[in-house]
């Protein structure tokens, strides 16, 4: 007959082992570094985007003409040059790093204290140059570099391991970006891994909780596009939402498969231009979205949130168009090659579908509701992430009135999105994985709900990709 736990005993035995609490102890302090991490790549972000908008202000506006392709070329140079895999949005790195069978120095080529440098700096000059782009999936990687590097400290019966550091670096990015601790908890169940290691998962947990209380402190406990309030919903509003997430369903599972096909280097006559001549090809892109920029405004520069904050003031100076010429720039600039996220672009452009459906619906007092239901169900759609968009998005929303508004739109939009696309962070990480000629464990077609471990398969060609400097 087992024995009953005894307290006591236990307590005994938990302050002896110094070397269990000296690992705590390191994992946590990682944990912070990461978060502080996070918090001054948001700084930089934003005083760089800032410094733009002033540009932008200049002379009319004319300069980003030659202002925005400069910096996006010099952005695409520099990341093929020093930290190629620093490209895009990061959230692919770290899966990528996380599949099994990789030894230390596969994951280094994916996560390192270097590429969290790196990604830091390119990824603002992206912003400095106005583009379409988010710092949320690039917080990923900047965390989830951090958090590795503190694998060196661990013994081999520490019972913490690469994988589950990496699974709280990457959850810990999210939680700092969005100053949104739960989403970061979801999304590492979710989009990195499946469960938890039982050994270490508390310890996981209170390290993505320590790095998002990162950005709380320093920001206040403030949403990334501020607090929406909202009334109580009623059936009236059913059409319109329903409305809400058909489109975004739709219009997101195309623009995953279209970031898919154009960044794993889909046989077209563009995508053998920008393998040839990808610094060129990234100035004519910075050109593209200088013209979108000019268009609207200015409303398409950037993550978006000045867009989303006027549409939930019922301003009417975001054009109609806002959502097409907001979609066209953020698929342009990932295509350039630029290192950016997707995640603040999506809920922009969701917010801008949830925006046109209460003008055409004379929407009224629930246009805020729908405009929160656009944001959830977009960015589930493009991510197939659901539960990690509706929480993300139901921590910026002040109240519970719209707690099953939100979950029903992102699951309806993700099903959809899931008829038309594969899910856009295991493609692109598989393409990256094929480059490097590593093995992938990500589910073919078919395979994802079985219970079986899924097997590898094809992976979609890739372009070759230019190698950081050894050492680097």
């Amino acid at each position: 007959m087992q024995r009953e736990p005894n307290f006591l005993d236990n307590l005994r035995a938990e302050l002896r082992d110094g070397r269990r609490w000296l690992d705590r102890s390191i994992v946590l302090a990682y944990a912070v570094a990461a978060g502080l991490s996070v918090v001054a790549f948001t700084m930089l972000a934003e005083g760089a985007f800032d410094l733009f908008m002033k540009v932008y202000h200049w002379q009319g506006g004319w300069a980003v003409l030659l202002w925005t392709p400069a910096i996006t070329a010099f952005v695409v140079w520099a990341t093929r040059r020093w930290a190629a895999n620093a490209a895009g949005s990061g959230i692919p790195q770290v899966a990528a790093a996380l599949q099994t069978g990789l030894t230390e120095k596969d994951r280094s080529r994916f996560v390192s204290l270097w590429l969290s440098f790196a990604k830091a700096v390119l990824t603002s000059l992206g912003f400095l140059a106005g583009l379409s782009t988010g710092r949320e999936g690039p917080a990923v990687q900047v965390a989830a570099g951090v958090m590795h590097h503190g694998r060196r400290w661990f013994g081999p019966r520490s019972g913490i391991t690469p994988y589950g550091l990496l699974v709280a670096g990457g959850a810990a990015g999210i939680a700092a970006a969005f100053n949104a601790p739960l989403a970061g908890v979801v999304f590492a169940i979710e989009e990195l891994t499946r469960k938890f290691e039982s050994r270490s998962s508390g310890l996981i947990i209170a390290a993505i909780v320590l790095a998002g209380l990162m950005g709380v402190s320093v920001f206040g406990n403030l949403s990334y596009f501020g607090r929406i309030l909202v009334t109580r919903l009623g059936w009236d509003a059913f059409l319109p939402g329903l409305a809400v997430s058909l489109v975004c369903g739709v219009l997101g599972g195309l623009f995953a498969k279209l970031l898919a096909d154009s960044l794993t280097g889909a046989p077209n006559r563009f995508n053998r231009w920008r393998a040839r001549w990808p610094v060129r090809f990234a100035a004519v892109a910075g050109l593209a979205v200088a013209v979108i920029g000019l268009v609207t405004g200015g409303a398409t520069f950037g993550a978006g949130s000045e867009a989303v904050k006027h549409m939930l003031a019922g301003e009417a100076d975001v054009p109609a168009f806002y959502v097409t010429l907001k979609f066209i720039a953020t698929w342009l600039t990932a295509w350039a090659g630029v290192p950016g996220g997707i995640f603040a672009p999506s809920l922009s452009i969701g917010a801008g579908v949830g925006h046109n459906v209460a003008v055409l619906m004379g929407g009224g007092d629930i246009a805020p509701a729908l405009i929160a239901m656009g944001m959830a169900a977009f960015l589930a759609a493009v991510t197939q992430a659901p539960l990690t968009s509706f929480i993300i998005v139901m921590e910026m929303v002040d109240g519970q009135a719209l707690v099953l508004s939100l979950m029903s739109s992102a699951m309806l939009a993700s099903l959809i999105s899931r008829m038309l696309a594969r899910p856009l962070y295991e493609t692109l990480a598989a393409a990256m994985l094929s480059a490097a000629h590593l093995p992938d464990t990500f589910p073919e077609e078919g395979e994802r709900d079985e219970a079986e471990p899924a097997k590898p398969g094809p992976r979609p060609e890739a372009e070759p990709q230019e190698r950081p400097p050894e050492g680097r």
